[in-house]
């Protein structure tokens, strides 16, 4: 150490020392500073800041090495050798790049680290050709031992040096890399030189190639350039790295133009045309925009503030819609224009997307009604313009309604879809087809010889409905209803012609459904009438217009009340009492009998309750009703809220209710009669009877039709059909009602026939609420009679 100081002291210039150090110290921090640019960059881009990098160091430590030595006085005048000194600062170069180059490649904690160990052993190199290049009239004498405490010594605090520029972060980064690679570099040259001694030799030739005067200020010149140049760079690249960057960030495309040549670009805009940055650069901005305005380009009105669409042409010819902008700059000391250029593409798919589903139905992609209702006013436009005819034809789903209740709305949609796609293939390529709403269709034809061509694809609509629409294989498949009115016979403007079809479809639904009619004049009233019914029966529950009356059922033996059967009624605002054989069945034809149903249910079930006797009561269930999934949990939730003792309710159905989804009813029906409902099969006899149905299910009662007991007095057969009834009914071990009995005669017949129950006019007509004051009677049940 202290001879180190005194090689200081007593053999060097203090003043070119501290340049030296000066030096050194500018080009490690240049050093550092290139080092973490290139750590943080990748691919060619760290390479490039690599070789940046190893170009500072080795520099930097050429130019400390030999303005040290400038300052190094050994007591005989010396030069340097042009060649040494040229090998010396390759040699440094050379060695910094293989450092940098390993301890970036690496991924270790310590990759820097050993970078370092091969930075100090380049200095050392450096250290000693840069000596070689040393030319005096004497012998250059080294300590081996000082030597090599001198690689040692240089080399490890090159290792600490990165080491430290890996570990640490932010300002003391760079501090301690730079004071440790200042430190390593200074160690290494000083404490090298404090073992050199030169020897007098008058045998040598004296001293020739650069001269110590020369020297000094090449390296002090080239060496501050250099540094200051690498600063430079640095600072340039900062700003400029940072402002492309900025600029490649953006959304928008931008082109820089001169003398109508591209002279730079953004990648954004790059990417629009399919193309690299460098083969756009001079190229004419008119080559990639279809069209572009003259006062937009260069050599057009500058400044404008005004903007534009335009499509841009991409590599392969496509057009992409852009709004178009430019700005003149001042760039690179001269006045440019910078085009601006922002991708429309997803605009105007939105727009076009919004323009569709401004026209269409979303579930469908069939026309909406606003579509509709122009595309017909176009038709007939034409059609009268050509003295032509055209159809317009109303379309409903038959059972849709239920079908969404039971299923849902997504089997409901999916429905939709498949009505959408029958349509579509029984329509002409002319036609014009449109979801109105719900499970309304409608087809405007034109042109054709009419009716004929209406009837055509009415008929074409049907048989494809009864193909691909089976309810026997399909539970949820639904039919169609079609109305058809003709222009001009049938009316000359768009809602004339749509209300007549639409009353032709009402037609339709009411003649028996899956049929098609056309507007007749006569069936307007019928039609207007039947369809007011409809909505008003909708809003029946909800305006409190419908109310029950109660029958009561007596055993013959003794006349006593064993029950009552709920009876629905409808007192209308305008037509007074309706008949329930007049609106349910338009109730289940709406799909309205749901509602109604559960409101009969649970209003009978809270009356049952109120009762002094624990009477049964009976309520007719709609086969609609049973298409319901959830049918079992609806009653049960009914019976659990009005607090009615299951065995107390009899559910009276109809053998239609087994027609469909028998296997679903029969298991719902178990399900019931285990939860202590009583199930009755009503009306037996008519219709579709099948002793199947009572072996397959065991009813608890059977209640014999009223038109067999209306006909005793006049039809034998009438007579025999009841008493096989009522045979049955015993061999099965089930009670037997015979209902509608209304004579003392018909009543004799049937206790004559072993019948023991029986439910008519003759026993009590339907009346009051049984809760009702006096309706009662608290001792034994019998009805007092408030007749209707």
């Amino acid at each position: 150490m202290f001879s180190v100081i005194a090689c200081i002291n007593n053999d060097h210039d203090w003043r070119l020392i501290v340049v030296a150090a000066l030096v050194c110290l500018a080009g490690s921090m240049a050093t550092m500073l290139l080092l973490q640019r290139a750590q943080r960059s990748d691919g060619s881009q760290r390479r490039l800041w690599t070789a940046a990098c190893a170009f500072a160091c080795g520099v930097g430590v050429w130019s400390t090495h030999f303005i040290a030595m400038l300052a190094y006085d050994g007591g005989i005048p010396i030069a340097y050798g042009p060649q040494g000194t040229t090998l010396s600062i390759v040699v440094a170069i050379a060695a910094s790049w293989i450092a940098f180059s390993v301890g970036l490649a690496g991924t270790s904690p310590y990759a820097l680290a050993r970078g370092g160990l091969l930075l100090g052993l380049g200095i050392a190199a450096m250290h000693v050709t840069g000596m070689r290049a040393v030319h005096s009239q004497g012998q250059v004498s080294f300590d081996p031992g000082t030597s090599l405490a001198a690689v040692l010594l240089g080399t490890l605090l090159a290792a600490l040096a990165l080491h430290a520029f890996q570990a640490l972060k932010g300002a003391h980064r760079l501090v301690a890399s730079t004071f440790l690679l200042v430190l390593a570099i200074c160690v290494l040259h000083f404490t090298s030189m404090s073992g050199v001694t030169l020897v007098p030799d008058p045998s040598v030739p004296a001293a020739g190639g650069f001269k110590t005067v020369w020297l000094a200020g090449g390296v002090i010149a080239a060496s501050t350039t250099l540094i200051l140049m690498v600063f430079g760079a640095l600072f340039i690249d900062r700003h400029l790295t940072d402002l492309r960057g900025l600029a490649n960030a953006s959304l928008e495309g931008m082109v820089i133009v001169r003398d109508h040549e591209i002279i730079d670009t953004n990648e954004r805009f790059a990417s629009l045309c399919g193309c690299r940055v460098s083969d756009l650069v001079g190229r004419k901005p008119e080559e990639f925009f279809a069209q572009v305005p003259e006062r937009h380009i260069s050599g057009g009105r500058r400044g404008s503030d005004g903007s534009t669409e335009v499509n841009l042409l991409d590599a392969e010819g496509r057009r992409i819609p852009v709004e178009y902008i430019c700005r003149t700059i001042e760039y690179r000391g001269r006045q440019c224009d910078v085009i601006f250029v922002r991708d429309l593409s997803a605009r105007k798919q939105a727009e076009r997307t919004i323009e569709y589903l401004a026209h269409h139905d979303a579930l469908t992609d069939l026309s909406n009604r606003s579509s509709f209702d122009r595309r017909v006013k176009q038709a007939l436009a034409a059609a009268e313009a050509k003295d032509e005819q055209l159809a317009i034809l109303c379309l409903d789903l038959d059972r849709f309604k239920a079908m969404n209740d039971i299923f849902g709305h997504g089997e409901g949609d999916r429905i939709l879809r498949k009505v959408a796609d029958i349509l579509r293939a029984a329509a002409g390529e002319a036609d014009t087809i449109a979801r109105l709403g719900g499970d309304e269709f409608a087809i405007v034809q034109p042109g054709g010889t009419q009716p004929e061509a209406a009837r055509q694809l009415s008929e074409r609509i049907l048989r494809l409905f009864a193909e691909k629409m089976d309810s026997n294989r399909d539970p949820m498949a639904v039919g169609v209803s079609i109305g058809v009115a003709i222009y001009p016979a049938d009316g000359t403007t768009a809602e004339r012609l749509y209300n007549n079809a639409d009353t032709a479809l009402y037609r339709a639904k009411q003649t028996g459904k899956g049929v098609a009619c056309f507007f007749d004049a006569d069936m307007d009233q019928a039609v207007r009438a039947r369809r007011q019914m409809e909505n008003d029966l909708r809003h029946a529950v909800a305006r409190r217009q419908l109310f029950l009356e109660y029958q009561p059922l007596v055993d013959v033996r003794d006349n006593r009340t064993i029950g009552y059967e709920a009876l629905l009624r409808w007192r209308h605002p305008d037509r007074g009492l309706v008949g329930p054989n007049v609106f349910v069945p338009i109730a289940e034809e709406s799909g309205s009998i749901i509602q109604i149903g559960e409101w009969v249910l649970e209003e009978a079930c809270s009356e049952a309750v109120r009762w002094n006797e624990p009477l049964p009561v009976s309520v007719n269930i709609s086969p609609v009703q049973f298409l319901l999934p959830n049918l079992f949990d609806r009653i049960a939730g009914i019976l659990q809220r009005t607090g009615l003792e299951p065995r107390r309710l009899e559910l009276e159905i109809t053998e239609a209710v087994l027609m469909h989804n028998r296997e679903d009813v029969l298991a719902m029906l178990v399900r019931l009669r285990l939860l202590g409902v009583r199930i009755v099969m009503d009306d037996f006899g008519t219709g579709h009877s099948s002793l199947s149905n009572l072996q397959t299910f065991p009813f608890d009662k059977l209640k014999i039709d009223c038109s067999f007991t209306a006909a005793l007095d006049r039809d034998p057969a009438a007579q025999a059909i009841i008493r096989a009834i009522i045979a049955l009914g015993h061999s099965l071990n089930l009670p037997v009602v015979t209902e509608g009995v209304e004579t003392e005669r018909q009543k004799q017949i049937i206790i004559n026939e072993g019948c023991l129950q029986i439910q008519g006019f003759l026993s009590g007509r339907p009346g009051l609420a049984p809760s009702a004051a006096g309706a009662l009677s608290p001792a034994n049940g019998t009805l007092l009679r408030a007749e209707a």
